[in-house]
């Protein structure tokens, strides 16, 4: 599916588990950081083309009493080393309890990134593997670009208003595939 666009986002948001690496359910441990094929190298060729990159992920398992905020961390450390630089990380560590305004589908993580990057939000492109992502970025006024794993339910990918095969997919959609980097 394509979505028309007047000008190419200068920011794109990325989920960090399923999304950028392989999704380990709760991973507290840095060595057990693998990312998705491809991840870095769309990751490069955006950044070739001057347009800045972030995370934004929920880490309920701090809430959840699973993972320390350090761990998290390590982790994003992690991806960091591997896929980075990062322009902006943006990381929720509430429950889906917890009522928060930063919790994906909320929009408050993909709000601060930007704030925090000077990018406005309709100037900004959310990617992520569930409808949370997509959610969180629509309601902070961004794009959003479903990328469906195994792990996608069905009916996400149906309701999703934008879907890519992969990451390379995404980044095609919001840029064109002439465009693309």
């Amino acid at each position: 599916m394509r979505e028309a666009q007047n000008t190419a986002p200068g920011l794109v948001l990325f989920d960090r588990d399923g999304t950028l690496v392989v999704d380990v359910p709760y991973n507290g441990d840095p060595a057990k950081v693998r990312p998705v094929p491809g991840a870095r190298e769309v990751l490069d060729d955006l950044r070739a083309r001057r347009v800045r990159v972030g995370v934004v992920t929920n880490q309920s398992g701090v809430a959840r009493g699973l993972l320390t905020p350090e761990q998290v961390t390590a982790v994003n450390g992690r991806v960091d080393e591997l896929l980075g630089p990062f322009a902006t990380w943006q990381t929720c560590p509430h429950g889906p309890d917890d009522a928060c305004a930063c919790r994906k589908p909320a929009p408050g993580m993909v709000l601060r990134a930007c704030a925090e990057t000077g990018v406005p939000p309709q100037e900004a492109a959310v990617v992520g593997d569930i409808e949370s992502d997509v959610l969180a970025g629509l309601a902070a006024g961004a794009r959003a670009v479903l990328v469906p794993t195994e792990h996608t339910a069905p009916e996400e990918v149906r309701r999703a208003p934008v879907v890519a095969a992969d990451l390379r997919g995404a980044v095609d959609v919001l840029f064109g595939p002439d465009e693309g980097a």
